[in-house]
């Protein structure tokens, strides 16, 4: 096919565009993905012969020293961030770095905030349990699921009672059946020294 030379010059412009816009898009994806502080490089720690710098509004400003790139950190009043220290050649951004480390520590702290903490609760018994303490020690239990805890059920024994472990186990499997409609086995029934024990979370 041959191509007139408007056609073929706006073809060429259109596939730089493109392909600039490309990279600008993956090297500030590479940015934001480094999420602690000791993943970059500032300043002065960076002494490669070539980078590839970004401006602080992302505009490719091409490749040259890390010298003359700290310069123009230095002119903005900017500090120099390797972002993508693997890339031929690196890649360097002008950015604030104390904004930076101020926006990271404030979106660790947040996430920090909606992290659940699960805790583990016990509920121990003995193999001669009563039904009625039986009753309470499951209303327990549904207490601490309803609140997104995890519930470890351990059945101790004493004495002569290590003679009859394996068959009471079946206490622990009946006292999961009784409360199968909001809690599911998470660690089934393991023998634990002189007690038996398994783990209970909420059905979802």
């Amino acid at each position: 096919m041959v191509y007139h030379s408007d056609n073929a010059y706006v073809l060429c412009v259109s596939l730089i565009v493109d392909s600039l816009t490309i990279r600008f898009f993956y090297l500030n994806y590479l940015f934001w993905r480094c999420t602690t502080i000791s993943d970059l490089m500032i300043n002065e720690q960076i002494r490669d012969r070539e980078i590839r710098l970004i401006g602080v509004n992302g505009e490719q400003l091409g490749i040259m020293s890390a010298r003359e790139a700290m310069k123009k950190a230095e002119e903005a009043e900017l500090d120099l961030v390797k972002i993508a220290p693997t890339a031929k050649p690196p890649v360097c951004k002008i950015i604030d770095y104390g904004k930076y480390r101020y926006e990271l520590a404030r979106k660790e702290k947040e996430a920090k905030k909606k992290q659940k903490v699960v805790e583990v609760k016990e509920i121990r018994m003995s193999p001669n349990i009563e039904s009625n303490d039986l009753n309470t020690k499951m209303n327990a239990t549904k207490k601490f699921l309803e609140k997104g805890n995890k519930v470890k059920i351990t059945l101790r024994f004493r004495g002569r009672e290590m003679a009859h472990m394996q068959s009471s186990r079946h206490i622990l499997d009946d006292f999961a059946k009784n409360l199968a409609d909001v809690a599911v086995i998470e660690k089934a029934p393991k023998v634990e020294g002189r007690s038996i024990s398994m783990v209970l979370t909420e059905k979802k």
